[in-house]
């Protein structure tokens, strides 16, 4: 296991204050604030604690309320919402300066057989025939030395590999709405299945809204063409799946309108498996002109 991947692991790893009230930090991101993704994962770190091992997430709804400080501990109070013969329901709460700035409901459930079919794979390269994240960054001469190394540190725990340019990466022109990115941990994860969800739903935030900026031509933060932010999250775990082994994450993006932008997402194993959908929307604003 990488270092970064034990950092990350960490970081995740909450701390148990009362019964149902947890307390998280964070690390810096890309942006000047709490990534996303890291307070959607510490809440199910949260509300899979209360939860009986023999129960699995299925799905989760967030909504991002106001930006994170990184500077400052997170705590994460959990309601018990419903304890169910087949499903268990959890309400989460981030709280940071006396505000609450996440709002989780996650579902879990008994295993049970039923009904089985998926949409298929879509056709994707060989993860191990793409670029790597430093190999890519690395050969964009037009972001500055600072935005690319902020890049790599928050990925260092993850190898994630885009199939074709990333919206940093060539914008300026309209392309399909419509990005893929392989994604796997940089290292080896034990057999908890909460751990490879709360892995994946990290991941999640990372590229979602890719498929906004390019339908639009822009390069997104790092090229200082637009400003943005994650409003609102859901995913739905269909079938087991470990983050420690390629998932192709196929994203899209079937609308844009009033200074908001919706992806939608489906993840797969690398033998074609469903394993997750995902949608987000998020606040996508083209900077004023002074």
């Amino acid at each position: 296991m990488s270092q970064a991947l034990r950092s990350l692991l960490d970081l995740l790893d909450l701390e148990r204050i009362e019964q149902d009230i947890f307390r998280g930090s964070s690390r810096p991101a890309v942006v000047p604030r709490v990534f996303g993704g890291q307070v959607a994962a510490q809440a199910m770190v949260a509300a899979g604690r209360t939860v009986p091992a023999d129960r699995f997430a299925h799905s989760l709804h967030a909504y991002f309320l106001r930006p994170g400080d990184p500077g400052a501990p997170i705590v994460y109070t959990v309601d018990r919402i419903r304890d169910g013969r087949s499903f268990t329901t959890r309400r989460v709460v981030a709280v940071q300066h006396g505000q609450p700035i996440f709002h989780l409901s996650a579902s879990f459930q008994v295993y049970e057989e039923g009904l089985d079919h998926q949409a298929p794979m879509p056709a994707a390269p060989d993860p191990e025939t793409l670029p790597t994240s430093p190999e890519r960054l690395r050969g964009y001469d037009h972001l500055a030395p600072e935005v690319v190394e902020r890049f790599l540190q928050a990925r260092e725990a993850v190898d994630l590999r885009y199939v074709d340019e990333p919206p940093y990466g060539r914008f300026g022109e309209p392309r399909e709405p419509h990005s893929q990115v392989w994604f796997r941990t940089n290292g080896k994860l034990d057999d908890d299945p909460l751990l490879h969800v709360v892995l994946a739903t990290y991941v999640s935030d990372m590229t979602l809204l890719d498929s906004v900026l390019l339908a639009h031509g822009r390069g997104g933060w790092a090229v200082g063409d637009v400003v943005g932010a994650s409003l609102d999250h859901a995913m739905w775990f269909h079938r087991p799946f470990r983050a420690d082994e390629w998932l192709l994450y196929d994203q899209q993006s079937p609308s844009a309108s009033g200074g908001r932008g919706l992806g939608q997402a489906r993840i797969y194993t690398q033998d074609g498996r469903l394993a997750i959908s995902v949608i987000q929307e998020g606040v996508v604003r083209v900077p004023r002109q002074r």
